[in-house]
């Protein structure tokens, strides 16, 4: 699963932590999404769309 959490992250100016710190995780969970270490809970995956302005959708996709 491919993902464009940290794109879309960055066009919006925040940090790992920023984002982190919004979707109640740690900037190390955040990390470890963006480098395709971790495959995030389904409620943490609407919450970084939310937070991203975006749909789930529009951060994953199969590789």
């Amino acid at each position: 699963m491919r993902n464009a959490i940290r794109e879309k992250r960055k066009a919006l100016g925040l940090s790992q932590e920023e984002l982190a710190r919004r979707c109640g995780v740690t900037r190390q969970t955040v990390n470890a999404i963006e480098n395709d270490k971790y495959d995030p809970t389904l409620s943490l995956a609407f919450r970084l769309a939310e937070e991203l302005g975006c749909t789930v959708d529009g951060l994953f996709a199969p590789v």
